[in-house]
């Protein structure tokens, strides 16, 4: 009687032991229902049907090893690279103007009102950087003046070459050294 009681207690523990280890693989891969086969999700139309979609399709690819962790693989939808000559020219440039909000990661220098050395009228600019090459299509000049008017095209493209100018300059500088 008392080995039955062993074996019983033996299958039970075996038992748990699987149990626990598929709770332990839907945890890593995210719950049982892409263990056994995927979940859905229920989406409601414009014509107001309400149909289910694979849970799977709007989900990122999952790692596969634990090497993956460790490798540089970014999004790109969320990784934004600025070309690092451009930023440090526009502030060379723009150096009379204050400068209000800098962010990096979206490549945007918000300046406020500045009056150029020589000039007699206040500008503000906005200047955003979108591309890591040192390239005219990655850099954005908006000027505005202080009543509120955007400047003239002409005005605008000198500044966006004084800024591609003054890259290309520290550009040189780097690869001097």
């Amino acid at each position: 009687m008392e080995r039955g009681i062993h074996m019983t207690y033996g299958r039970f523990t075996a038992k748990a032991v699987i149990l626990a280890s598929l709770v332990a693989l839907a945890g890593c891969s995210g719950g049982f229902g892409n263990l056994f086969g995927g979940q859905t999700e229920t989406v409601r139309t414009a014509d107001g049907q309400v149909i289910a979609r694979p849970d799977r399709a709007r989900r990122a690819p999952e790692r596969s090893t634990i090497w993956d962790l460790f490798a540089d693989r970014d999004d790109p939808n969320t990784t934004l690279e600025v070309n690092k000559y451009l930023w440090n020219a526009s502030l060379d440039v723009l150096s009379f103007m204050p400068v209000e909000v800098v962010d990096p990661f979206s490549g945007v220098i918000v300046f406020g009102y500045g009056v150029p050395p020589g000039g007699g009228q206040a500008y503000r600019a906005t200047v955003h950087v979108s591309d890591p090459a040192l390239d005219a299509r990655g850099l954005n000049v908006a000027l505005q003046t202080r009543g509120g008017r955007a400047v003239s095209s002409a005005t605008q493209h000198a500044i966006e070459d004084a800024i591609l100018g003054r890259a290309r300059q520290l550009r040189i500088q780097d690869y001097d050294l």
